[in-house]
C-alpha cells in the first residue's frame, strides 16, 4: 500500500495550478478522517522502531531510522489533543507518515492510512470552531460523503518544536515618501500569517492579512472597482501556494489576467519543497518565490522589492 501511494504522488503534481489539491487521507483513531497535502509527504511506512535523542523537544515520541536518515517523530493525535486517537483498545499508531516542509523532514505517527484523493479547492471550507483541536485545522471538506479535516502541520510543528527567532537581525526599512508601505498577506495558516506579520512589523511595514486566495482576489477587485489602484494600495502581495477556496498559483494567474491588477508584485511563499515550485512560479507569472520559513530570507526578499519600488517612485518624480 505504501509503494502504491508513492507511485501515485508524482502523477498528482499535474493538479498544481488547476485549483485542485491532492490529499493523503489517514485516521488518528477508528472514526475521524484527516488529510494532508500530498506534496508534503515523502513516504508512508509501517511504524519503525523508535529511539531517544536527548536534544529532541519533549513533544516528540523519539526518532526513527528511515533509509539511513534520522527522522524526529511526533504522535499526531497527541500533538493536536485528539483524544479519540487513543480509542483503539490501547494499540499504538501503526504507520509513520514522513513529511518534508519548511525545509525540514519529520515523521507523524497515525493510526491508519487510507488513500490519495484529489479535491476541488473550492470545495474546501474554513474549519468550524472546535476548541484546541480546531486550532490545528486549515479547512474541512467531504469525500464520498465522509468529513475530512485538513491538518495544519505547520502549526503542529511550530508548537511542538519552537524555533529561535531571527527578528533581532532584521533592520527597519527607510520610509519612502509617496510609496506604499502596506503588504497584502494571503495564507491559510494562522502560524504563517503571524510569522509574516512579525517580519513586516520589524521592517516597519503595515500588513493586511487574509486567509485564502479567493478572498484576496475579491478584495483586490473591490479596490479596483472603487477606483483605488491595488498596486498603489499595496507594495506587494505575499501569498501561500496551498490554500482552500483558491490556491496561490490560481490567485497569481487571475491577478495577471486582470488589467486592473496585473501590475501587482507577487511573492509566493510556501512550505512545499522542490524545484517544481520554481517552474510553476514562472509559469503563472509570479515575481519571486521564497520557501518557508526563514525570517531573514523573507525580509531580504521584501527589502529587495521595496528598494525597486523606491527607485520606481524616484523615476516617476
Amino acid at each position: 500500500m505504501s509503494q502504491q501511494l508513492l507511485d501515485r504522488i508524482d502523477q498528482r503534481t499535474r493538479l498544481a495550478g488547476h485549483n485542485r489539491l491532492a490529499l493523503l487521507l489517514f485516521r488518528l483513531g477508528p472514526r475521524q478522517l484527516f488529510g494532508v497535502n500530498v506534496f508534503k509527504v515523502q513516504e508512508v511506512i509501517p511504524r519503525p522502531p523508535l529511539f531517544t535523542l536527548p536534544q529532541l523537544p519533549s513533544a516528540f515520541r523519539g526518532a526513527a531510522d528511515v533509509r539511513g536518515r534520522t527522522v524526529p517523530v511526533l504522535d499526531l493525535a497527541r500533538a493536536i489533543g485528539h483524544q479519540a486517537g487513543h480509542d483503539t483498545g490501547g494499540a499504538e499508531p501503526a504507520y509513520l507518515v514522513v513529511t518534508e516542509f519548511n525545509r525540514s523532514v519529520q515523521g507523524f505517527l497515525v493510526a491508519g492510512v487510507e488513500r490519495i484523493v484529489n479535491i476541488a479547492v473550492e470545495d474546501i471550507q474554513p474549519p468550524p470552531d472546535m476548541g484546541r483541536e480546531g486550532h490545528y485545522l486549515t479547512g474541512v471538506t467531504r469525500y464520498q460523503g465522509e468529513l475530512i479535516q485538513l491538518i495544519d502541520v505547520e502549526s503542529v510543528l511550530a508548537e511542538s518544536a519552537p524555533r529561535g527567532s531571527e527578528l533581532h537581525a532584521i533592520q527597519p526599512l527607510q520610509p519612502v515618501a509617496g510609496a506604499s508601505n502596506e503588504v497584502l498577506v494571503v495564507d491559510d495558516s494562522r502560524v504563517a500569517r503571524n510569522q509574516i506579520r512579525q517580519v513586516l512589523d520589524q521592517l516597519g511595514l503595515a500588513a493586511t492579512l487574509l486567509s485564502d486566495g479567493r478572498q484576496a482576489l475579491e478584495h483586490l477587485r473591490q479596490l479596483a472597482d472603487a477606483g483605488v489602484a491595488p498596486s498603489s494600495r499595496y507594495a506587494m502581495v505575499i501569498s501561500d501556494i496551498e490554500m482552500p477556496s483558491m490556491d496561490g498559483y490560481t490567485l497569481t494567474t487571475e491577478i495577471r489576467r486582470d488589467p486592473a491588477l496585473a501590475d501587482l508584485y507577487v511573492l509566493l511563499h510556501t512550505s512545499l519543497s522542490g524545484v517544481f515550485n520554481h517552474a510553476m512560479v514562472e509559469q503563472v507569472g509570479a515575481d519571486d518565490f521564497v520557501p518557508k520559513y526563514s525570517e531573514t530570507e523573507l525580509a531580504q526578499r521584501i527589502a529587495v522589492r521595496m528598494e525597486r519600488g523606491k527607485r520606481g517612485t524616484s523615476e516617476e518624480e
